[in-house]
């Protein structure tokens, strides 16, 4: 394991029909990674590290416009900043609720970044700037409760209606809070129909890993009360608070 990369094998116990894919932000050209051969939204690039394996993006790779605008490869374009785009796609009713985006989402620093490298998680070579997870909700409450089992940290779900690409790849790592999006909810990714409706999407930035990897490996994954119905955990709910009521009369 190369220094800085971290051990993800607990995530093969998920068994996830589409595997977890770990992303890279780097300003020179990763060594042993091929580079990826079309052009591709920058949205539909993790999906194809789950179809095709690792390899890197530079930027004549990218064949929508925003993803190199929000990784600071190149200047923003007063057509779309000022709202003109929005509109004529019918997301949104006049330019200035579009433009109001261009406030909210996340960027990288301009000229920070040249190549982006994708790879799944159980063949990567680098160390991941974010950890992009696709779940059923099943799987995704067992990692959201990792993140906040040992501090009790919220888990929040931010996004836009269009533009979701910035949500995903660039607010997690800059902001360091796991984002939770569900896949149907974005214009980009629902109109290239990259995924079913209805999928979670966690993505997840490198601080987090460890204590989310830790706490796997020592909670519980599947709660009894989950499992036993309505009743029985009401039964038991009753009973716990009727034992610690006793305990604090002693």
């Amino acid at each position: 394991m190369k220094e800085g990369q971290i051990d993800l094998t607990i995530f093969e116990k998920f068994n996830f029909k589409r595997k977890p894919v770990g992303v890279k932000y780097l300003l020179g050209k990763p060594d042993g990674i091929k580079q990826l051969n079309k052009k591709l939204a920058l949205c539909e690039m993790f999906k194809e590290a789950q179809d095709e394996g690792a390899f890197y993006a530079a930027q004549d790779n990218f064949e929508c416009v925003v993803g190199p605008l929000i990784l600071g490869m190149k200047d923003p374009d007063p057509i779309f900043e000022s709202g003109q785009v929005g509109p004529k796609l019918g997301v949104f009713d006049d330019a200035r609720a579009n433009r109001r985006i261009y406030q909210q989402i996340s960027t990288l620093a301009k000229d920070s970044v040249n190549y982006v490298a994708f790879a799944p998680f159980d063949a990567l070579s680098f160390a991941p700037d974010i950890l992009i997870v696709t779940a059923d909700a099943g799987q995704a409450e067992i990692i959201l409760r990792a993140m906040s089992y040992t501090n009790g940290e919220m888990w929040r779900g931010k996004g836009t209606t269009v533009i979701g690409c910035s949500w995903l790849y660039i607010h997690p790592y800059v902001s360091g809070e796991l984002n939770i999006m569900i896949t149907g909810l974005y214009h980009g990714m629902k109109a290239r129909q990259i995924f079913p409706e209805g999928l979670i999407l966690l993505s997840i930035p490198y601080d987090l890993l460890p204590g989310i990897i830790s706490n796997l490996q020592r909670m519980e994954w599947e709660l009894p009360q989950y499992l036993t119905g309505k009743e029985a955990h009401i039964k038991r709910m009753k009973k716990i608070a009727q034992d610690l009521a006793q305990e604090l009369k002693k």
